[in-house]
């Protein structure tokens, strides 16, 4: 099958990934890629780490970006038509045609999905009462908003949640965590998630465990209500309690599975569709997962692109988790399946106090390393998580 016309929707760190694949796998043709944001890709895991933290980006040409430039990516260097800050309504597979808003189509021989996904809301009818944080336009006006001092209950217990009810704090917030359990341990496992919330109530976090939380509103604002009755009251909410694949436009195409978009091993929905992100489901050790991690897209994007112009004879994703967080005075980076169990089966102290190497066996017999403000390269955390014999140096307690 010759590919003259490759259209790509989605102009985050997949749809980058991506159109950089296609080129660098030889592809020549016409390439097109499509964006609902209007800018070019910037890096998200930056917007709850630096940007929320008050780094301030570096306005070039006298323009004032409000800290886009800091957190943007290299310029492109793939030569695609980008059409930024246009959305798409929907596709006919048969007549290989994306349809865009507002009217307009593109044609195509190859399609690469990487329309992302989207903050899931505790209110969706009524953005109004609580903010999300996903884009760069949350980020900034988030953190605009966390200037003040406000109080804030932020609401949703895992990586993003932590980040932000962090960021909150060393801005002079005063800060509630609303998680039906205890924060991390859903996406870390209960030893590393001990660690993080000893050092997040030791800074001032209060943690609110009364269930799953519901938000009300009155003439007096919003307040939030968990199950067990308990109210909590806040100048500014704050959610953050997962995502929602960006699938709606391509209801219709017959693509979707139970509302869902599964791909193959080699990233394919079909010979001439791929997709690849956080929109996308595809199979590992333990079944089809969607992982929304941004090493995860860019694995992903790479073998999708491959497989769209070479088939069968591209490579298969083996993909290795790499997940990274930072927050409460931790910096976390991790290689391997997560939440793991129990303690570490290999511990190793760093130089600096707090700091730690630790290594897990996991029941499937993979390995997960984890190093906690040690420096490491991540090469050498990835072999550690796939080295089968290492010493077993008895591993420090966590802190309760």
């Amino acid at each position: 099958m010759t590919m003259r016309r490759i259209v790509v929707v989605g102009n985050g760190i997949a749809g980058l990934t991506a159109c950089d694949s296609l080129r660098d796998a030889g592809f020549d043709g016409e390439l097109t890629v499509v964006g609902a944001e209007p800018h070019r890709p910037y890096s998200r895991p930056a917007l709850s780490k630096a940007l929320l933290h008050g780094v301030e980006g570096g306005s070039t040409g006298g323009t004032n970006d409000g800290g886009l430039a800091a957190h943007g990516l290299p310029a492109p260097t793939h030569g695609a038509t980008e059409l930024l800050g246009v959305g798409v309504a929907g596709l006919d597979a048969g007549a290989k045609v994306v349809r865009l808003d507002g009217g307009g189509e593109l044609p195509y021989d190859g399609l690469v999905i990487a329309s992302g996904s989207r903050a899931r809301r505790l209110s969706p009818g009524q953005a109004a009462r609580e903010f999300t944080l996903r884009t760069i336009e949350d980020a900034i006006l988030l953190r605009e908003r966390v200037a003040s001092r406000p109080s804030v209950v932020v609401i949703g217990g895992g990586p993003l949640g932590m980040e932000v009810a962090s960021g909150c704090l060393d801005a002079g917030c005063d800060v509630t965590l609303v998680s039906d359990v205890p924060p991390l341990q859903r996406q870390l496992g209960g030893h590393l998630s001990r660690i993080f919330v000893d050092a997040a109530t030791r800074r001032g976090l209060r943690l609110a465990r009364g269930g799953k939380a519901r938000l009300e509103g009155s003439g007096g604002g919003t307040h939030v209500v968990l199950a067990d009755g308990t109210r909590l009251e806040a100048e500014l909410i704050v959610t953050a309690i997962g995502d929602e694949p960006n699938v709606e436009w391509l209801g219709g195409s017959n693509l979707l599975v139970n509302g869902s978009l599964h791909v193959d091993s080699r990233g394919r929905v079909r010979p001439d569709i791929v997709a690849a992100g956080d929109v996308a489901f595809f199979p590992t050790s333990r079944g089809l997962s969607r992982v929304p991690l941004w090493t995860s897209a860019i694995e992903q994007a790479k073998v999708a692109a491959h497989g769209l112009l070479k088939g069968d004879d591209a490579g298969e994703l083996d993909f290795q988790p790499y997940f990274w967080t930072e927050g409460f005075g931790l910096a976390l980076k991790a290689v391997g399946r997560t939440p793991v169990i129990g303690p570490p089966g290999y511990f190793e102290q760093g130089a600096d106090p707090g700091s730690m190497l630790l290594r897990w066996e996991n029941p499937d017999g993979s390995g997960t390393a984890a190093a906690l403000n040690y420096r490491i390269p991540i090469p050498r955390l990835r072999r550690l998580a796939g080295s089968a014999a290492l010493p077993v140096r008895p591993p420090e307690p966590a802190a309760l």
